[in-house]
Formats: structure tokens, sequence, C-alpha cells
């Protein structure tokens, strides 16, 4: 089950990154807003999405949802950092995906692609969706395991 704090982060002001927090908070969510999300300005996006993915590996946030331009960029940042497993997810079947099969804790869209509309779909069936399949179980202890040994 994800937990409530979320950290939303990004490294510009896109309408996909408004949307995601309106539509988190409207769902009870507590919302933590980094880099531009938070300052409302154009903010280095490898120092946001590591910044985000360490609060998430800290468990200062419980998960956490990234943005820039592709999006590919912060998917990699964050998956710099250990314990963190981002999934680049512009529509709702991947991020569905990503949670059952991946178990990922942290969200990337990309903010030119993405719509409000969009997002709220892709946080919608992120939200909605364990991390349950267990025969991707084997998969996830392996990539956990793997973290812990780095």
């Amino acid at each position: 089950m994800l937990g409530r704090r979320v950290v939303v982060a990004a490294d510009d002001v896109y309408p996909a990154v408004k949307a995601a927090a309106e539509f988190l908070r409207s769902k009870g969510y507590e919302v933590i807003l980094l880099g531009s999300a938070r300052s409302g300005k154009p903010e280095p996006w490898a120092r946001v999405a590591v910044e985000a993915a360490e609060m998430v590996a800290r468990g200062e946030a419980d998960w956490g949802v990234l943005v820039c331009y592709t999006g590919t960029g912060v998917s990699i940042a964050a998956n710099k950092v250990k314990g963190v497993r981002a999934a680049l997810c512009n529509d709702a079947q991947t991020a569905r995906g990503a949670r059952l099969w991946n178990d990922a804790n942290v969200l990337a869209m990309s903010g030119r692609l993405v719509s409000e509309i969009v997002a709220r779909e892709i946080l919608e069936a992120w939200t909605s969706t364990e991390s349950a399949d267990p025969s991707e179980r084997e998969n996830i202890e392996f990539l956990k395991s793997y973290d812990a040994g780095r």
C-alpha cells in the first residue's frame, strides 16, 4: 500500500505538476513540493530528481512524482539513488504496470507529453494499484537485495 506522504518535484513549471499536486491533495495525500513545483522557476533536473529520490529512500516521503521535459532525465537521476525504483509513465496502463509488476516507488512523467487530464489518469492508476502480482515478487526481492549490496 502506498503511504500518504508524497514528494512532487519538477525542473520547470508544467501543467502536469500542478494537476498532480492538486489531485493528490484532493485524495488526502500530504504533498511535499520540491524544485520548480516549490520555487516556480526552472531548476536543474538532476538535482531535483536526486533530492526527491533521496527523500523517498530515507523515508521522509513514502513515494514520489517527478516531471521534466521528457521524463527521462528525472527517471535516470532518481534511479541512481539506492532503494528507488523510478518508472517513466506517460499513460495510465504503464503506471498501473509499474506498480503491479515492478513495485515502483517513484513516478516520472513528461511535462511535454502529459496533459493535466492525463496526469490525473496516471495518478489514479498509480494510487489505486498495489504491488501485488506474486509472480514478480522474486524479481522485486532480487532488485532490493542487489541495492542492499551496492
